[in-house]
């Protein structure tokens, strides 16, 4: 990095989030040229503005998520870096940003001196974890749980919502029987044999956003 200030996009569907943000960073060594509202705001001004980082929410309400708004700015040339500033810490959520191509996870719940400093870190292209998220990870690594591709997790999260095969298949616009055959592979990736023991194992192992 050079001595000019490290140029940042936030992107949080929360005005006052993004607000509370920019007031933080300004007077550091961070300029905050641009403030995104939904994932597709995001990489349209990523490849615009050519940011050093992107401090990236997961939740963003209707239309791109915050893990698919990462895969498509990692994939601009050049690619800049993505941090994830977030509450929500479920392994699903975290393996899903880091495949994506996030360089460092935190939760909002840190201090003004830990967000300066991972982003620093992350200009530099090293990762920051926050102490939960590191935990996490490392617990994963210990005793690795199923995975479930992106589909899978969206099948389940309709099943957590308590809707039956065909109201899944409308919302995901998809056949009934290629919800079966999706739930075939659930059940047997977290060793159940039934919709409600898929929700329950699932929510035990935090794999439901």
């Amino acid at each position: 990095m050079t001595d000019r200030p490290i140029r940042v996009i936030l992107c949080d569907d929360h005005a006052m989030v993004r607000a509370g943000l920019r007031a933080l960073l300004t007077g550091s060594d961070i300029e905050v040229i641009g403030e995104a509202a939904t994932g597709q705001e995001a990489v349209s001004m990523a490849a615009a503005l050519h940011p050093d980082v992107v401090l990236m929410d997961l939740q963003l309400g209707d239309g791109m998520d915050g893990v698919e708004a990462i895969r498509r700015i990692r994939a601009a040339e050049p690619a800049p870096r993505v941090l994830v500033l977030t509450t929500y810490d479920t392994d699903a959520d975290i393996t899903r940003s880091v495949e994506a191509g996030a360089t460092g996870y935190l939760l909002k719940a840190e201090s003004a001196d830990e967000l300066y400093a991972a982003i620093r870190s992350a200009a530099a292209g090293r990762t920051t974890l926050s102490a939960p998220v590191a935990g996490r990870m490392l617990a994963q690594l210990r005793a690795p749980r199923p995975t479930l591709t992106d589909r899978e997790l969206d099948i389940l999260g309709q099943l957590a919502q308590g809707l039956g095969n065909r109201e899944i298949a409308r919302r995901l616009f998809i056949s009934e029987a290629t919800v079966k055959t999706h739930l075939g592979r659930i059940y047997e990736k977290l060793g159940v044999d039934t919709r409600a023991g898929a929700v329950a194992v699932a929510k035990e192992q935090r794999l439901l956003s």
